[in-house]
């Protein structure tokens, strides 16, 4: 069974995965909105994803004994100034999720929870990736700018991207 602290703080970052979720749909909808399915299909890639890792938190809870314990999700924003100004809103969006899981980390050394520690080390490497991810795309859309041929040629790039469930080991 988890520390009571603990054991809250991981219904928390699940709650904030499904945020997390919840903004990128937004943010799908706003670029179909915009005629940029290709920016669409990246957010609606990442939306999976972040289900995908509420669902590792869902299911760690229950595999420790603890209740999960959902919370009401927020209404995310859903308009932004442009492209450039969403994948800002995303970058950041990772920092602050970067910030939370390493809170986790830290008290689950405080706790002396090794169980948990190590669970988390999975996504403290996710993290890595998805503020390389982000930030990539960020400084590519930079490039574009306001060019429509710029961004129609990043579109057709995003449009390629998939979503690859984590396996059972991960």
């Amino acid at each position: 069974m988890l520390d009571e602290k603990m054991e809250e703080a991981l219904n928390y970052q699940l709650n904030r995965e499904l945020y997390s979720g919840y903004l990128y749909l937004a943010m799908g909808a706003y670029f179909e909105d915009q005629d940029l399915p290709g920016f669409g299909n990246w957010m609606r890639v990442q939306a999976q994803e972040e289900l995908s890792h509420a669902m590792k938190f869902y299911d760690y809870l229950v595999q420790r004994g603890s209740r999960v314990s959902l919370a009401e999700i927020e209404k995310p924003q859903s308009e932004w100034d442009s492209p450039v100004a969403a994948f800002e809103h995303v970058y950041k969006h990772e920092q602050m999720v970067t910030g939370l899981i390493n809170g986790l980390v830290d008290l689950a050394l405080e706790l002396s929870d090794h169980a948990t520690n190590n669970f988390l080390q999975w996504y403290v490497a996710e993290q890595v990736e998805e503020e390389e991810s982000s930030s990539g795309v960020l400084q590519k859309v930079k490039l574009a700018g306001e060019s429509g041929s710029g961004l129609y040629m990043l579109d057709q790039e995003l449009a390629q991207r998939i979503f690859h469930p984590p396996t059972a080991s991960e």
